[in-house]
């Protein structure tokens, strides 16, 4: 157990520096990861990112999904959540809001779309898992030159069940992810 705390220490520490020094943690994201993302389900080849692209980051995030009652349905609004470098949400290193954006705490971010026709939901009580292409990035650090992120291990997040009282009455649901973060390998 000492061993592990020791571990984990060492690891944000190295992640803290590199966030800091808006290094490219390329090197820190194949310590911890596969060196080419989530081994996904075969209903998820969809998400698959492109050939050419190699892992760069990995994180996990926890948040909300926001939805608003237009009067008939709830309609998906914004995420907002934590990213951290440790599965049980240690290590904060950014956050994930409107756009959808990510950006980190060195100051790096990437907005990002959908890639239309892809998706998939291997758990029906959560979010889909999501393949989205960058549209633009800004500032150096883990975020900078991102080409792909795919969302997958989702939990919660799904729009409530039970209708509004009012239109534009706001629900925050809870959910948990992980992103994958790509870029070009040339």
């Amino acid at each position: 157990m000492y061993h592990n705390k020791i571990k984990g220490a060492l690891r944000l520490l190295v992640l803290l520096t590199v966030v800091g020094l808006g290094l490219q943690p390329t090197s820190i994201a194949m310590a911890v990861d596969n060196d080419n993302g989530p081994e996904l389900p075969a209903q998820c080849s969809s998400i698959q990112v492109e050939a050419g692209n190699k892992l760069a980051f990995h994180v996990y995030a926890r948040g909300v999904q926001i939805y608003i009652w237009n009067g008939t349905a709830w309609v998906f609004d914004a995420p907002r959540a934590g990213l951290f470098a440790e599965a049980n949400f240690f290590g904060e290193v950014g956050s994930h809001y409107r756009g959808p954006t990510w950006e980190s705490k060195s100051g790096s971010r990437v907005l990002a779309a959908r890639v239309l026709g892809t998706g998939c939901t291997p758990d029906s009580t959560a979010i889909a898992w999501l393949l989205l292409k960058k549209v633009s990035t800004t500032g150096p650090g883990i975020f900078a030159n991102t080409t792909f992120i795919q969302r997958v291990n989702t939990a919660g997040g799904l729009a409530p069940s039970a209708p509004g009282g009012s239109v534009g009455e706001v629900k925050e649901v809870p959910y948990t992810a992980e992103y994958y973060f790509y870029r070009a390998e040339n």
